[in-house]
């Protein structure tokens, strides 16, 4: 993992070194800066210095083995920032009072020199005042015999987690669900050391379940068991380092932020599970929809994944200095998963039917058939934080505060218990359209 930071100006050095310090949890191995004609370019990085700089190519990147990328490139007619294919390394972009391009991997970096904050879309480019996007996902489904998807899903699936091993000690978040459980028992054969992490209150069923899948595997296993005011107190860091107030988005972080810190005494780089349900449809709302709407869904929730949960996964880990990897994102696995019937993906009522298939004979079987439990329901979170603010927040308080200055307009008082707090970190944007909102998040006490 690294963090990049750039302006469309030569001489700007101290400029792109306060920025680099805003997001230097991302990079505590090394940090460098280079100036040109008409760019200032920094990075800081976790791993070697190549990973995320390369003078040679006058280019500063952000890259993993899981198709993850963002690059600025200086070329004669400013930089050009591309972002990868999926949106799994984040990158914004801004434009200073004088029209001068910025850019870095945060927003926190972007707001040292600019207040103008756009979001570099997924498989997106930026050069000048253009901004593109060279990549579309599209669904392709082809019928093919079950038994024969689900081995070549398996197969897809597991050269994606061995493209990511670059250690012989590893680790991976194992909430006990279906999609970490079948990365973590992937992993187990080609990582040396495979330690897991789980975090959930006493009681969670992801507690249970992560552990049967760790004795069922063999892996070094870590758990946290967490409690309500411990989620309060460490509440203000998780979103400042997310960068989001969206209610079910930050509501699955705080869990997800203490097991990435978790995680960090004990490996550099973990899996996570993230884009199964998206990509083979693990949601109950999913099973409602006709068939011949249902690709279409799946492909509209995948295309949000890159600021919405693909930002937990990437705050979440970069918080603590390790690298997050995303096999179920690999470039290849979507490509094929796209090409799968959804008959394959909700059968007899069943969600990720084809996937349950591609590895029921690596999981317990309660695990393998375990039904879709969200982030913050499986840690045992469910409506505690929602408690708390319905305790905390008046219902005068959150009519009178409830519509923003953008024109937005807030869900819950959890969202405006979320919202008081990242306003004070990220008040002054001039608008919020980077910020990436749960498709469907429900309306609470309006």
């Amino acid at each position: 993992m690294a963090g990049i930071a750039g302006i469309e100006a030569a001489g700007r050095r101290d400029d792109v070194e306060r920025m680099l310090g805003a997001i230097a949890h991302r990079g505590k191995a090394g940090k460098n800066i280079l100036e040109f004609d008409n760019a200032t370019l920094g990075a800081v990085w976790l791993r070697v210095q190549p990973h995320a700089f390369d003078a040679e190519e006058r280019a500063v990147k952000d890259t993993a083995a899981d198709d993850r990328v963002a690059v600025a490139r200086v070329l004669n007619g400013g930089p050009l920032l591309v972002r990868g294919l999926m949106g799994i390394a984040p990158l914004y972009f801004g434009h200073a009072e004088d029209g001068t391009l910025c850019f870095a991997s945060e927003v926190k970096g972007l707001l040292c020199v600019t207040t103008d904050v756009r979001l570099l879309p997924a498989g997106g480019t930026c050069h000048g005042e253009s901004v593109t996007k060279h990549f579309e996902l599209t669904p392709h489904p082809v019928t093919e015999d079950p038994e024969a998807v689900a081995e070549a899903l398996r197969q897809t699936l597991g050269d994606a987690v061995r493209r990511c091993v670059q250690d012989t000690t590893m680790g991976s978040w194992l909430s006990g669900g279906l999609d970490s459980s079948a990365i973590v028992a992937l992993a187990r054969p080609v990582v040396g050391e495979l330690h897991t992490f789980a975090a959930g209150l006493r009681g969670a069923p992801d507690l249970e379940y992560a552990r049967a899948v760790a004795d069922h595997v063999g892996t070094t296993h870590h758990e946290r068991t967490v409690t309500v005011p411990e989620m309060l107190r460490v509440l203000p860091n998780v979103i400042y380092h997310l960068e989001s107030f969206d209610a079910l988005l930050v509501r699955s972080s705080i869990t997800n932020y203490l097991v990435a810190q978790l995680a960090s005494d004990h490996v550099e780089a973990v899996f996570s599970g993230e884009g199964g349900d998206e990509l083979f449809a693990g949601y109950a709302y999913l099973k409602a929809i006709p068939a011949a709407r249902l690709a279409g869904e799946l492909t509209d929730i995948t295309r949000r994944l890159h600021n919405t949960a693909l930002q937990r996964v990437d705050r979440c880990a970069a918080a603590h200095g390790i690298m997050a990897y995303v096999p179920f994102l690999a470039l290849d696995v979507v490509d094929y998963a796209l090409s799968i019937p959804v008959s394959l993906k909700i059968r007899d009522g069943i969600e990720k039917w084809i996937l349950r298939q591609a590895v029921a004979d690596l999981l317990p079987p309660r695990v393998a058939t375990r039904p879709k439990a969200k982030f913050w329901e499986g840690a045992g979170v469910a409506g505690l934080m929602a408690e708390h603010a319905d305790n905390a927040i008046s219902d005068s308080d959150f009519r009178r505060e409830r519509v923003l200055p953008n024109g937005w307009s807030l869900n819950s008082k959890e969202e405006l218990m979320y919202y008081r707090i990242f306003k004070e970190h990220f008040g002054r944007c001039k608008d919020l359209d980077w910020m990436g909102r749960t498709k469907g998040a429900p309306i609470v006490g309006v």
